[in-house]
């Protein structure tokens, strides 16, 4: 049962990743501008009467029933994950004897999921602050990481390959430019710089645009403002767009590099293979998202394909330390 529970939550998980960038991508993260409910009711149907007032007065505003919807189905999804997160803490407590595993991670996984659900109430409070934002996506791809730990730590493994040692260094900092570059396609999304450039390989036809780095990364801002409260430039989202193309390149490089030395040398090689065509496809959902203009499904499918490089990172830095 431990063993079931642990692997529903890492495949929920990743499909609360992807269903919160729909949610993100589609304009709905304010759908319900208040929180846990929606206008102070359980569900939109509730709260029905008070979407349709607001919706009448700003017709083209981040309320409607559909988006309001779509918000409150990403909250249930999230309560129901954060149950079952502290199912397994419990488990773990008191079948750590049987279980032969520290429960500290299932306990530090559950204190991750409290604090993922702070962030979430944060980002419609606080109205969509970057940071914010930005956050929610890192406490969910790190929420991800952890059960996908906790998951392989409930297999039997081989011993790892001879020559898998020498990989071990290679292997976590593959994981650090993935977390790197997920970091930059979240600030590149929550600042809604995916359209400062509509070209590929160039940006605004050059490759190396005009760009102001001097606000666009500040952290503590308003949403499409600058630390002073003036309007990001375009110069400003272009300078996020073009950083995130400049990771997306050096994780292509690296990850495409590795992959093929550890083809090469026999190790892991399924997995090597594994990581190799998600990074194609993943490149290649970037660069589609470019040229038709942001699509809501290639978009959605880029997220889901940035959650699947990780759980693929983790895999192999979990591989190559195995030793029984």
């Amino acid at each position: 049962m431990y063993k079931k529970l642990v692997l529903l939550a890492l495949l929920w998980t990743f499909c609360l990743i992807v269903l919160g960038a729909y949610v993100r991508l589609s304009d709905a993260g304010l759908g319900c501008p208040d929180w846990p409910g929606c206008y102070g009711q359980l569900s939109p149907h509730h709260a029905a009467e008070e979407i349709s007032a607001a919706h009448a007065e700003q017709p083209h505003g981040p309320v409607s029933l559909a988006k309001a919807w779509k918000e409150m189905v990403h909250r249930y999804f999230a309560s129901a994950l954060g149950l079952l997160i502290l199912a397994i803490a419990v488990l773990a407590v008191r079948e750590r004897a049987r279980l032969r595993q520290s429960p500290l991670l299932p306990i530090l996984t559950f204190l991750v999921v409290c604090f993922q659900g702070a962030l979430g109430a944060w980002t419609v409070t606080m109205l969509l602050k970057p940071a914010i934002v930005t956050s929610h996506l890192i406490g969910g791809m790190t929420l991800l990481a952890m059960l996908v730990w906790l998951h392989l730590r409930q297999r039997d493994w081989p011993r790892a390959e001879r020559g898998a040692p020498q990989f071990r260094g290679l292997a976590l900092l593959g994981l650090v430019i993935v977390v790197a570059q997920i970091i930059l396609g979240g600030w590149v999304s929550t600042n809604y710089a995916a359209l400062a450039c509509t070209d590929f390989p160039t940006c605004q036809g050059s490759l190396l645009p005009q760009m102001d780095f001097r606000d666009a990364f500040h952290v503590l801002r308003e949403l499409g403002q600058t630390p002073d409260g003036e309007m990001l430039s375009m110069a400003n989202l272009t300078a996020i767009h073009w950083l995130h193309r400049l990771g997306a390149l050096l994780t292509f490089a690296y990850l495409a590099w590795l992959s093929w030395r550890l083809y090469a040398q026999g190790v892991l090689r399924s997995l090597a293979l594994a990581i190799g065509l998600a990074l194609l496809l993943q490149v290649s959902l970037g660069i589609a998202n470019v040229l038709a203009h942001l699509p809501l499904a290639v978009a959605v499918l880029h997220n889901a394909g940035a959650a699947l490089l990780l759980v693929l990172l983790v895999t192999l830095n979990f591989r190559l330390a195995h030793r029984r």
